[in-house]
């Protein structure tokens, strides 16, 4: 791909967001009732194409279980409040009423709290005694610590998550986590993540991971960007990752999920994450306005509360519906905010394609007008796509 002189020895490709790009409709249409958008990862089969993010203000046993019934899976982080507190309703309303210029310096000192390990035990056979897909996130630098305690718990698929997870943590001052020495030799499959580069999705996938995160600073939590510097526009990220994937699975033989993690806030962006390449998505912010979720209205990315360093921010999302109906419905809004997965399903139908993988390869354009076109009352009025 050509690449623009940003200056005197100093190029850059043009990377493009969601916002940016439109899905054309092809030559056929079809029923939504024929359309099949269930996922496959490793021995699992869901009816959606999700994952729930593990956000504290998100995901608790409690809705990670509702979002298994409903077909998907929830992620609980286990070095959340859920493995700090036994009972943490009371800080989830505190955090609520918190100040915005008392939110982040309060919301570390709640975290200084220590992980308790009988705590991530029984979160985990919490999510189990349900009868749904148990899922849990873990940060590189605490896997080797809890994995003894997940493998008791019998979870059963692992999650290692950070702003940026490489295959090739350097450091002179501790030994870093052997990715792909651990992932081999663990007896659950495992989803790494965050990358937003060809290169960086192929050398993990190549650690043995069954599912690649990708999202480098898109979600509306998140502050990685302006804190660092650093980020792809997610519609590239994806799109770069799925060709790493097939690169992947030339060599290998193996196919490895692309999950598009943040940046999706309507049906229609999942949809462009699905069309750039996507096999599923994982979302926070649409799931933190469901009347079920522990946050009360807010919710934080896992770096908010980072003691030296924090990336990210308490936002307020307004309560929409439940849990069933911002993810299958029905919707009662015109925005785009409920029945996500309806929404996929019926842009699928729309372009005619039967399966998610067959969606992976609809076309799509560069279409920064998208939202803006022949919408002037929309956005005038504050209404539908004027929000």
């Amino acid at each position: 791909m050509a690449e623009l002189e940003i200056g005197i020895g100093k190029s850059g490709r043009r990377a493009y967001g969601f916002d940016d790009i439109a899905i054309v409709p092809s030559r056929r249409t079809r029923d939504p009732e024929d359309v099949d958008i269930t996922w496959e990862i490793d021995a699992f089969r869901l009816e959606l194409p999700l994952m729930a993010a593990a956000m504290d203000g998100v995901v608790s046993p409690a809705t990670a279980i509702e979002v298994g019934r409903l077909g998907g899976i929830g992620v609980v982080n286990l070095e959340g409040l859920w493995t700090r507190y036994d009972d943490p309703d009371p800080l989830f309303e505190e955090i609520a009423g918190l100040e915005p210029d008392k939110a982040t310096l309060r919301m570390q000192q709640i975290y200084g709290e220590p992980i308790k390990e009988e705590l991530i035990a029984r979160r985990v056979r919490e999510i189990n005694d349900a009868g749904v897909v148990s899922c849990a996130s873990l940060t590189p630098q605490r896997a080797e610590r809890y994995v003894g305690t997940i493998l008791e718990a019998e979870l059963d698929l692992l999650v290692i998550q950070g702003t940026v997870v490489s295959a090739e943590h350097v450091s002179r001052t501790v030994e870093p986590l052997n990715l792909k020495r651990f992932i081999r030799e663990l007896e659950i499959p495992v989803i790494v993540g965050g990358c937003a580069s060809y290169q960086a999705a192929l050398h993990l996938m190549r650690t043995g991971a069954v599912g690649v995160l990708v999202g480098v600073g898109p979600g509306q939590a998140c502050t990685t960007r302006g804190v660092l510097g650093i980020g792809v526009p997610q519609a590239t990220a994806i799109a770069d990752a799925a060709g790493a994937r097939m690169r992947h699975l030339d060599e290998t033989g193996v196919y490895v999920q692309v999950i598009a993690d943040g940046g999706m806030s309507t049906g229609g962006d999942i949809a462009k994450a699905i069309a750039c390449g996507a096999d599923a998505v994982m979302i926070g912010s649409p799931l933190a306005a469901a009347h079920e979720a522990p946050g009360r209205g807010y919710h934080w990315g896992m770096a908010t509360f980072h003691p030296t360093l924090p990336r990210g921010a308490r936002v307020r999302t307004e309560p929409r519906g439940t849990l069933r109906e911002v993810l299958v419905g029905p919707a009662h809004e015109n925005d785009g905010r409920l029945n996500l997965f309806g929404a996929l399903r019926t842009s699928m139908a729309t372009c005619g394609y039967e399966t998610v993988k067959e969606f992976q390869k609809a076309e799509v354009m560069v279409a920064p007008a998208i939202r803006t076109e022949g919408k002037t009352l929309q956005r005038s009025q504050g209404i539908g796509m004027g929000h």
